[in-house]
């Protein structure tokens, strides 16, 4: 077994520091992505900027190992995403060599001779991953500890709200999409009337380049679809906030929606997506209809994908799919005050299945609140733990940043409520200048 590869799934930023840290530890990483090239789902949303500070998007064994080599972390600012991977990210691939395969997709992990229902000995085997590479051909490595680092980007959730995609959401995916929008790119959008469905720091991007997009091509219209009862925490915690580009966001999204560029529906609750010609028209579950659409952007979060762990025992809150040692801090239902602890190995153990963890956006499960600086902090654990030194993976070295906004307390998504938290006052507008700088992690 200790002659195994620990093995990584996914190159996006937990990944690829999890490998700089295994090395460090002298232990031998094998990082598996679907994609490509490095962070293959962050080159998706290149355009977006990120709302964390560079020194925050940066892990520092991953640093360690590139420095020799004359690269020079970024000081300061706030990256795109493209740039997030072509100044960090793909040099750290670089770095790791042949320990990265690209166009490797993990279609299953097991034990090694155990499926799911097998007590005997199922902690003394290896794991086994199941792997199909970009020409269809069908791999298993053997393993000795198994990171899951994949993510959530490819799991959108739909824009029906209960759960599952609203009728007629595939038959027109035609003009829907489940990405934000680049206001360098506007053709899709000028002079046509997109709806948004969604709430979160993905959507508050849309509704800041579609609103510079509207303010540069008169007759573009936007409608922004919520399913809770008012805009309440929506705009997030302003000036309160300890990222001050995170709560700039909803500063500048609240002016587009307070100067009337931007229409707000509150309480809808998409349940039809019907055609209407070359357009769509949104029904809600109480019978309203939104004006015929051009475009529908669905921004409604992601959701861990756990098909390829199936024969493994999970233990996993049944509400977020999160560990469930984590659960209750980041569930958006109950977790009712502004700030987040940080999680490490001992949060991320399966019981029932000893060195699988779980890491990065896909250990919060369905909840929207991940940073990137949280990831590189499980990483940093769960190895330790890995490596045998208990000591440094029980140690918390990061305190994480207060969202300024409450929430929780049965409210998360509430047609029927106007709050928005126990705990703060909405926040209040504010103007400022410049382009949006405000993104993912």
């Amino acid at each position: 077994m200790s002659e195994l590869p620990v093995v990584v799934i996914g190159a996006g930023p937990q990944g690829l520091a999890s490998a700089a840290h295994l090395l460090e530890r002298g232990l031998e990483p094998l990082v598996l992505e679907s994609g490509r090239g490095p962070a293959a789902a962050v080159a998706e949303w290149g355009h977006v900027r990120l709302f964390s500070q560079w020194p925050e998007l940066i892990d520092q064994a991953a640093a360690r190992l590139l420095e020799p080599s004359g690269w020079q972390a970024p000081a300061a600012g706030y990256p795109t995403g493209a740039e997030w991977v072509e100044q960090y990210l793909a040099p750290l691939a670089g770095a790791l060599g042949e320990r990265v395969l690209f166009d490797a997709r993990v279609t299953g992990v097991s034990r090694a001779g155990r499926d799911r229902l097998v007590d005997a000995g199922r902690g003394e085997q290896p794991f086994t991953v199941h792997v199909i590479d970009g020409d269809g051909v069908e791999h298993r490595f053997d393993a000795r500890a198994v990171i899951d680092a994949s993510g959530t980007w490819r799991q959108p959730a739909p824009a029906g709200a209960n759960g599952l995609p609203a009728l007629g959401e595939h038959a027109n995916a035609d003009v829907i999409s489940y990405g934000i929008p680049d206001g360098a790119d506007p053709v899709r959008f000028v002079g046509q009337h997109t709806v948004l469905v969604g709430a979160g720091a993905s959507s508050l991007n849309a509704i800041i380049e579609l609103d510079r997009i509207a303010r540069e091509h008169p007759g573009t219209r936007i409608t922004w679809a919520l399913r809770r009862g008012g805009t309440g925490t929506t705009f997030g915690g302003g000036a309160d906030d300890q990222l001050p580009q995170r709560g700039a966001l909803g500063i500048r999204a609240r002016e587009a929606v307070e100067a009337g560029r931007v229409e707000v529906v509150t309480g809808f609750r998409t349940a039809r997506v019907d055609r209407a010609g070359a357009q769509v028209v949104l029904t809600g579950e109480d019978g309203r209809t939104l004006e015929p659409a051009d475009t529908l952007v669905v921004l409604a979060g992601f959701r861990p994908d756990l098909s390829f762990l199936s024969e493994l025992r999970l233990d996993l809150d049944p509400t977020l799919q999160a560990p469930r040692a984590i659960a209750a801090e980041v569930d958006p239902n109950i977790h009712s005050c502004g700030s987040v602890q940080a999680t490490g190995a001992r949060e991320l153990t399966h019981a029932g299945e000893p060195n699988l963890y779980i890491v990065g956006m896909k250990s919060y499960g369905r909840a929207p609140t991940f940073l990137a600086m949280t990831g590189y902090e499980q990483v940093r654990s769960v190895v330790a733990m890995l490596a045998g030194d208990v000591a440094a993976a029980e140690r918390v070295e990061l305190d994480l940043p207060d969202t300024g906004v409450c929430g929780g307390s049965g409210l998360y998504d509430d047609p029927d409520s106007t709050s928005g938290g126990c705990c703060t006052p909405p926040p209040t507008l504010l103007t400022i200048g410049g382009t949006s700088s405000g993104g993912q992690c």
